[in-house]
């Protein structure tokens, strides 16, 4: 099997339905712990009266310790920040964001899933679909997730039940209906006896499907390279390069490709000219896709600055001073429309206002409830104004041109994460 490259993906669930323990048990049994790491658990194990024979059976209670970094998390016995971890297999390297599942933590579960091409939400079978599963399957599909992994966990404390699985699974798939999710998989397992993880077991005869490490190998990931082709510009280099040319533009491509005598468009200023070079530290390139860092130069001296959009010309992204977006508001200042925000914007930043809450989404029903502002973990639809005209598409359609962090001014703290919905003729600026 090829190599798969890097896949980075979530984990999310409710309060013990074994996120730790999953990650915990991944690392076990893919061999990615460090000997130093196996002895701890041991000694541990040893310390809570574990007795020997089968040594992953006996660690299996202590396998949420290689992922619960801190100590009040290792004290509660709950996931609390988010917590990374980079293991290898010889198909493919992954970054894991292990995030909490209480819901006074949404926001850190929001954090941790931003940058993830998968998410695996776990369900306990002895509990079914919770609150907290019915959040995180929103989060995930507002995110726009490429693949979800539905993780009905302990089933081995329902007695390998094939009926209590497939009651559970179309429970979630009514969920996955109504917020229009897809590409997801449904997997049976047992975190603490490790059926279905990384080896299939003996117990789960009835199930046909993949492991998780299985579906873990082949999962889609990383920026698209498909698509239109956005480059938001982080640095010019001014000193004189390429003979004729005094000024290159520095980034990365976060979508799209590009060639040398494409025509291109800067946004928001609407100014057109095409690509003269691609250059990078290891020479030039005929052309370039996501996600390449690049130098591109331009035949046109053009007043080209960090926070400003390089788009195809044929296809560029729209230049707006009024959206409306998805908030997950994460202060514990509740949303004030008086107060003053900044907008980061892919590498732009600028002042905006909160003209108006158009509505909070109740988790439970998934529908729109009346509001006037937002609290700490809680998701509504929003109307805003920016100072400065942002290049945007619809956050469904690109992460990097569709989300944002609002700030507070006179805080400096992070208070929401955004996705653009949503734009009409008014908001758009022409240049």
């Amino acid at each position: 099997m090829a190599h798969q490259g890097l896949l980075r993906f979530s984990t999310a669930g409710s309060v013990d339905d074994g996120k730790s323990t999953l990650i915990g048990r991944l690392l076990f049994d893919a061999k990615s712990i460090f000997e130093d790491q196996f002895n701890n658990l041991v000694r541990t194990t040893a310390s809570r009266g574990g007795v020997g024979g089968n040594v992953a059976a006996d660690l299996a209670v202590d396998l949420a310790l290689l992922t619960d970094g801190l100590m009040a998390e290792r004290e509660q016995g709950i996931t609390i920040d988010v917590a990374y971890r980079y293991f290898a297999t010889p198909e493919r390297k992954f970054i894991i964001a292990d995030t909490p599942g209480h819901e006074q933590y949404t926001r850190n579960m929001v954090t941790g899933a931003s940058t993830a091409d998968l998410t695996i939400v776990l369900v306990d079978a002895t509990k079914g679909v919770r609150p907290q599963s019915r959040r995180h399957a929103l989060v995930a599909g507002l995110l726009g997730i490429r693949s979800i992994v539905v993780a009905v966990n302990k089933m081995d404390l329902v007695g390998w039940s094939e009926a209590r699985f497939s009651e559970i699974r179309a429970e979630f798939e009514s969920l996955t209906q109504k917020l229009n999710l897809h590409n997801v998989t449904f997997i049976p397992l047992s975190a603490l006896e490790g059926d279905m993880v990384v080896e299939r077991g003996e117990r789960l005869g009835w199930y046909q499907g993949p492991t998780l490490l299985e579906v873990l190998h082949k999962a889609p990931a990383g920026p698209l390279a498909v698509g239109e082709f956005r480059f938001p510009v982080q640095l010019v280099s001014r000193p004189g390069i390429e003979g004729a040319y005094t000024r290159g533009y520095m980034g990365r491509i976060e979508s799209g490709q590009i060639a040398v005598g494409d025509p291109v468009l800067v946004q928001p200023s609407g100014r057109s000219s095409r690509v003269a070079a691609i250059v990078t530290f290891d020479g030039h390139l005929e052309s370039a896709q996501a996600p390449q860092s690049v130098t591109l130069l331009l035949d046109d001296e053009l007043d080209i600055s960090r926070g400003d959009l390089i788009s195809q010309a044929h296809a560029p992204a729209a230049a707006v001073k009024r959206f409306s977006a998805m908030l997950c508001w994460m202060d514990a200042e509740r949303l004030d429309k008086r107060r003053k925000y900044v907008v980061k914007h892919a590498t732009r930043t600028t002042k905006a206002l909160i003209e108006k809450v158009e509505h909070r989404l109740d988790i439970e029903h998934f529908e729109p409830a009346a509001a006037s502002d937002l609290g700490m973990n809680e998701i509504g639809q929003v109307s805003l104004k920016v100072r400065d005209a942002l290049a945007v598409d619809a956050y469904a359609q690109n992460r990097a041109t569709g989300g944002f962090i609002l700030i507070d001014e006179v805080t400096n703290h992070t208070v929401a994460a955004g996705m653009i919905q949503a734009w009409d003729e008014e908001g758009t600026s022409h240049g």
